[in-house]
């Protein structure tokens, strides 16, 4: 349904922006026809594009992302792309208000987890079955989903690795990587720690430790390694209440409980460039910083999958393409947004960008694995696993940030979280 005049546009966007939960518990703005696991796959017509393609990206002006809708134009002559640059700060409140407004782009950019609260609120048209979810790394595809339907492509792929320092590492006594399997890292991480002001006379700490916001996108595959979860999706309880969460906030624990990492809210990157830690774990754009803003370290530095308990496990986030429900040029997007994802584009913007991306076949037609320093993200990936589809996740993941912050600081307990965790959630509920 289309918003038709101004005095309309104001009163939806004042009921539906100022008062989320109703937002997404109504449907606000929509036919009861329409919406959540009712929405039929879109269709991509035959042909070229045609018509203007209004899209939003997110972050700074995206140059690699314009190279890529020239390339777009060129294939499609009666096609036009525009791009608009939407700041991350604001993009969440930007969206939401053009969602609420009926004012929306053709196409944007999407947070991953972003995506469930959005389609929600019936924002997203379905993805077309032509669009294969198989060409995706399973963890990546799942960050589209809202109640098992998909309402968007993976775009840019998030997922961490270990980054160390070979030049302080050697001076521990490791030769290559540090061990794979949680406690031999724990051992490594304090053999290195014994090397402080004396082999390696700067080191201050053998690991940074994420505090504070998004420190549960650390934390959450940990209890996936241990063979659980936070969330179960069939009875849509909450788990924190479980041994294998126990197990994970025990390992979360262990780490600045040794004095292994900082407890303040240190910048990682800058204490690993300035070799005030050895090892910290991060996403794959601290590589791109790190050969742009630290020339000095090159060769100095690697990277290694994220250690692990019982099994590999790792987060999947980054970024989806979306096409709205409003969308004045549907099939033009949708062209658009197949055309990105391609492994070949998908590969040139990894290049450009630094950032990873979702599909295997584009890591293959690029040989991004020819950087060492690669492989590893290539790893997690394949063991990714997306945070569960919930409009509330974003209170979760702020409560579970809290809360980690407590343990770390020996302000409460593995048992004290766990109550906590598995009360506060089980209030907040799961949304629509």
């Amino acid at each position: 349904m289309r918003i038709t005049t101004r005095h309309a546009v104001r009163t939806v966007q004042t009921l539906c922006v100022t008062v989320t939960a109703a937002l997404v518990a109504t449907g606000c703005g929509r036919s009861e026809d329409s919406g959540p696991a009712k929405d039929a796959p879109a269709e991509i017509a035959a042909g070229k594009a045609k018509g203007t393609v209004v899209m939003w990206s997110m972050g700074d002006p995206d140059e690699d992302l314009k190279e890529l809708a020239k390339k777009f134009e060129q294939e499609n002559p009666d096609a036009t792309v525009k791009i608009t640059a939407v700041p991350w700060g604001s993009a969440h409140d930007k969206l939401t208000t053009a969602v609420a407004g009926g004012n929306t782009p053709d196409m944007s950019m999407i947070g991953s987890t972003w995506m469930a609260e959005m389609a929600a609120m019936n924002a997203f048209q379905a993805t077309p079955a032509s669009i294969k979810s198989s060409d995706f790394y399973p963890g990546q595809w799942d960050t589209t989903k809202y109640k098992d339907t998909s309402y968007g492509v993976p775009f840019i792929a998030d997922t961490q690795a270990i980054y160390y320092r070979t030049d302080i590492t050697t001076k521990a006594g490791i030769k290559g990587a540090l061990a794979g399997d949680r406690a031999g890292y724990l051992k490594d991480l304090e053999a290195i720690q014994a090397t402080a002001g004396k082999e390696n006379p700067k080191l201050r700490h053998a690991s940074g430790l994420v505090m504070g916001f998004n420190s549960w996108i650390f934390w959450v595959p940990m209890v996936w390694q241990q063979g659980g979860d936070i969330y179960d999706a069939e009875t849509g309880k909450f788990t924190f209440d479980s041994p294998e969460v126990a197990k994970a906030l025990e390992d979360w624990a262990s780490v600045p409980k040794e004095g292994l990492a900082p407890t303040d809210r240190s910048d990682n990157v800058q204490g690993f460039r300035d070799g005030l830690i050895a090892v910290y774990q991060e996403g794959g754009w601290a590589g791109g910083s790190f050969h742009k803003d630290a020339p000095e370290l090159d060769g100095k530095w690697k990277t290694m999958p994220v250690p692990y308990s019982e099994q590999p496990a790792g987060f999947a986030g980054g970024s989806d393409l979306a096409v709205f429900k409003e969308a004045k040029n549907p099939d033009a997007a949708w062209k658009f947004a197949q055309f990105l994802t391609e492994p070949a584009n998908l590969a040139a913007y990894s290049k450009g960008t630094g950032s990873l991306p979702p599909a295997p076949q584009a890591w293959t037609e690029g040989k991004l694995t020819e950087d060492e320093n690669m492989k590893a993200f290539a790893e997690q990936l394949e063991v990714s696993k997306a945070p569960p589809a919930i409009t509330t996740w974003q209170q979760i993941a702020d409560t579970i940030d809290s809360e980690l912050e407590k343990l770390a600081l020996g302000k409460a307990t593995v048992a004290e979280v766990q109550k906590t965790l598995q009360s506060k959630a089980t209030s907040i509920g799961t949304g629509r």
